[in-house]
């Protein structure tokens, strides 16, 4: 790692400190100069506000909360921007900012997997497994009503995502991609909006891993410093749930408050700060966060 740590003495001050999203707002394809709604409330909110929004400067705080891996990962190497692979749904630009929660100083060349289900509620890679499908239905995995994998009940009862790594059922790999930092802690996504399924509020994936190198094959060695997921406020989930194909689920959706994996922290917790316009959301989401991590630690999200 080239990033410096800071004086052993301010590290436990520093550790409780975390980067409130900053840097001028992207526009997504389609998004005009009109009305935006910022569906990122509460907590997220706040802090963006008290701290002059977006690129008025930044504050730091306290690391990003960690999370289970879940079963539905994927180590695919795919680096790459786009990973919509021509999915339906509302076109998502996802911007994300990585920073060393001691020093405040972004992390470049750091390594960025993000992973979710489509609109439908399934995940690549694991069709048969996923509750998803046409109109929403779909078949758990034997029964069960999280995503948890099959005969494996999660941690912190339904909807908690916990439980053991499950194996690819197929070979498709969209919603998965993994883009390197630039040199102020940056990478965009372009991908779509995601649904639900039984058991978990909308949410998506991410991990962080440094000290790797690319090759040809990909990213290798190194070590996962931050597994996390991303979650979005109520009223753009609703504002989702009017547009096709969303609006064809049948299935029983989970709310944020009701999800028992995110920690209900704001920001701190993945709450992602959100930009469209709501009469035209189906034109396209902009969502946007800082991740605080520590390169040093390992949190591969497995032992949770």
């Amino acid at each position: 790692m080239t990033e410096t740590q800071g004086p052993a003495h301010k590290k436990d001050l520093t550790r409780r400190r975390m980067m409130i999203a900053g840097g001028a707002v992207i526009a997504a394809a389609g998004i005009g100069a009109g009305a935006v709604a910022n569906a990122s409330t509460g907590a997220g909110g706040e802090s963006e506000k008290k701290n002059g929004g977006a690129g008025q400067g930044e504050a730091c705080y306290r690391l990003t909360s960690e999370t289970t891996e879940g079963p539905y990962y994927i180590d695919a190497d795919k680096i790459r921007k786009d990973i919509t692979e021509d999915k339906e749904g509302i076109p998502m630009t996802l911007r994300l900012k990585v920073i060393d929660t001691d020093t405040c100083k972004p992390l470049k060349q750091a390594a960025v997997d993000i992973w979710h289900c489509d609109a439908l509620g399934v995940y690549s890679g694991y069709e048969s497994m996923s509750q998803g499908g046409p109109g929403g239905g779909g078949t758990p995995p034997s029964g069960a009503p999280t995503d948890a994998p099959t005969g494996t009940p999660p941690s912190g009862g339904p909807g908690g995502g916990g439980g053991g790594h499950s194996e690819p059922t197929d070979d498709e790999r969209y919603l998965r991609g993994t883009q390197l930092t630039d040199k102020h802690g940056y990478v965009e996504f372009r991908t779509v909006f995601p649904g639900w399924y039984q058991g978990r509020a909308v949410h998506i994936h991410t991990k962080v891993h440094v000290g790797g190198k690319m090759t040809d094959a990909g990213y290798e060695g190194g070590h996962t410093c931050h597994t996390g997921q991303f979650f979005f406020a109520e009223s753009a989930v609703l504002d989702s749930a009017k547009v096709e194909p969303y609006s064809t689920s049948t299935t029983t959706r989970t709310t944020l408050t009701e999800d028992t994996i995110y920690d209900q922290s704001g920001v701190t917790g993945g709450l992602l700060k959100l930009q469209y316009q709501k009469k035209r959301m189906a034109r396209g989401v902009v969502g946007s966060i800082t991740m605080g991590v520590d390169p040093d630690e390992t949190n591969d999200g497995t032992g949770m």
